[in-house]
């Protein structure tokens, strides 16, 4: 599950395909009449928030930390700035509109599948949420269009990525928050080798974390994924690089060049400024910092007080 400590509203993304309008008398249009919808879950506290500028956009949010942003009348759309760099991601993975084979360790309420399954039709994917009790009020109440290919699996992020073909996924994002935190056994080299396993030649593996202050989490991570892959590069905002601001960051490796260029162009159209780093830059910003392994991994850091008010 996915958290944006600054969940800013950004611009529409370009449609691959014509969306459906909202039904105002189903599940989006009641609870929009209704307003903002309660529920406990698995992990705690979770809320339906409707949007005040979106007509038929919900927010999520798990004892009162942003999760997620649903636009039921435009899944292409992606509020969080976290989301949509990883949206970046998704498109340049494979050239546009090609079906993609992707695996989502972490679901909340699904806003990237359904982006997926909007840009790219025909895809196949599979969500891993621990949260079943989560994934039925989503399901309920944010329904999924017919026809796209999305199977969600409640089951821990790291023992479905066990569990997946050798070579069989184009995309890998991890998206793995316990409260505000990734917990550890998602952290780590053998993580990471589990998801380089899972990738087809030419496959991505993403990754969203949250760090702030002098972010060592967020070097322990460079450094981990760099124990695996040999290409890497960072997405976020520069106030979060340089420790001003608890925030989201996104690590993109690979097994051949990422397309950086690209992705900093596109990171550059954003409302929402961010930086991406690579090669010499991204390894200064390392900074030393030891790959994490299965024997020395700790949760990432807890976000500070208030910082989702």
């Amino acid at each position: 599950m996915g958290r944006s400590s600054r969940a800013a509203r950004g611009t529409d993304r370009g449609r691959a395909t014509a969306q459906p309008q909202p039904d105002t008398t189903g599940p989006g249009g009641r609870l929009h009449a209704q307003g903002p919808l309660t529920r406990p879950v698995g992990s705690g506290l979770a809320e339906l928030r409707p949007d005040r500028d979106r007509p038929a956009a919900w927010s999520l949010l798990i004892d009162g930390a942003p999760q997620s942003m649903v636009d039921l009348a435009d899944p292409t759309h992606l509020g969080f700035e976290y989301q949509r760099r990883l949206g970046h991601l998704i498109d340049l993975v494979a050239p546009p509109g090609r079906p993609l084979t992707v695996l989502h360790l972490g679901g909340g309420a699904l806003t990237l599948a359904r982006y997926v399954a909007a840009t790219r039709p025909r895809s196949r994917q599979q969500v891993a949420e621990i949260d079943t009790a989560l994934t039925e009020l989503v399901r309920a109440e944010l329904p999924l269009e017919r026809g796209w290919q999305i199977k969600v699996r409640g089951g821990d992020a790291r023992s479905v990525l066990e569990r997946t073909p050798e070579g069989s996924v184009d995309l890998v994002i991890t998206d793995v928050f316990s409260g505000a935190r990734t917990p550890a056994h998602c952290t780590t080299v053998e993580f990471a080798t589990l998801a380089s396993r899972a990738l087809a030649p030419g496959g991505w593996y993403a990754v969203n974390m949250a760090d702030g202050s002098a972010l060592p989490f967020a070097r322990a991570q460079v450094a981990t994924l760099g124990a695996v892959f040999p290409e890497l590069c960072l997405v976020a905002d520069p106030a979060v690089l340089r420790g001003k601001r608890f925030g989201n960051l996104i690590l993109a490796a690979a097994h051949a060049p990422l397309p950086v260029a690209d992705l900093t162009r596109r990171v550059a159209t954003d409302s929402a400024l961010a930086r991406v780093e690579h090669g010499g830059p991204l390894a200064a910003f390392t900074a030393g910092a030891a790959p994490v392994t299965d024997a020395t991994a700790v949760p990432s850091p807890a976000p500070p007080a208030g910082v989702f008010r």
